[in-house]
């Protein structure tokens, strides 16, 4: 009897030495505690849809090259110094599943083509293979209709052939992945394919186009501080550290 009464105190004193320490963590970690006065941590990051700002649409699809799709959000989705929301920046899909990336990452799109709001700017990227894009009806005529609305059209690398495709710049500069730039001219005659051994970015109008890869970082950032300003393209540079990639060696 005297064995249980001392297990049943050490029960006591751990549980309220747990208890103790609980009430520490909250002390020391109040941004973790999900109480209504507190921030939560897993969605502070979230930033509502605005209507009244810009919306930047990012086009998906399978195969897409994930490095063109986070290029752009890299860069629009950054706010101002002092923390200004500049932007709606959202992902765009012809069905609500999921889609794999040519890296075989996983991307849940935003919106659908049947109910994508509004664009100010749409980016076009690329795939390996082009082929399954420029022979789906939907999305090249979502590329046609979203022409309609938007103030910029972006295509990075191979997305030239969903311009090309779709009509929308005909008679206008365009600029493609580096050796496409011939079949591109061949399959597009219509469009004014720059030289892509010499040009990495190219803007005519509405219509801007790059070179793709790392390399849409240079179309999205021509076109932010088209829409902002130079200043906001250096503070948005600098947040990303691409001064580091330009002068990693010693």
């Amino acid at each position: 009897m005297r064995k249980f009464g001392i297990i049943t105190m050490i029960f006591a004193i751990v549980l309220m030495s747990c208890n103790t320490d609980k009430s520490k963590t909250k002390i020391e970690n109040p941004e973790f505690s999900t109480t209504e006065n507190k921030t939560d941590t897993l969605t502070k990051h979230l930033r509502p849809f605005n209507p009244e700002l810009p919306t930047i649409g990012l086009l998906m699809y399978n195969g897409v090259l994930q490095s063109e799709v986070i290029a752009s959000s890299d860069v629009f989705a950054k706010p101002t110094e002092d923390g200004k929301q500049l932007f709606n920046v959202i992902s765009i899909a012809e069905t609500e599943n999921p889609i794999t990336t040519e890296e075989g990452m996983h991307f849940v799109p935003d919106y659908t083509f049947e109910n994508c709001p509004k664009l100010t700017v749409l980016f076009v990227p690329s795939a390996y293979d082009m082929y399954a894009q420029v022979h789906n009806e939907k999305i090249v005529d979502f590329i046609k209709n979203k022409n309609n609305e938007t103030k910029y059209t972006v295509s990075n690398c191979a997305g030239a052939q969903l311009i090309g495709k779709s009509g929308i710049a005909n008679g206008h500069k365009i600029v493609t992945w580096i050796g496409g730039g011939e079949q591109l001219q061949k399959d597009y005659p219509n469009l004014k394919v720059q030289n892509d051994s010499l040009v990495t970015f190219v803007r005519d109008g509405k219509f801007l186009s790059s070179n793709g890869n790392l390399a849409s970082y240079i179309s999205a950032l021509e076109l932010l501080e088209i829409m902002t300003s130079p200043e906001h393209r250096r503070f948005v540079e600098s947040y990303l550290y691409l001064d580091r990639l330009q002068n990693w060696k010693e």
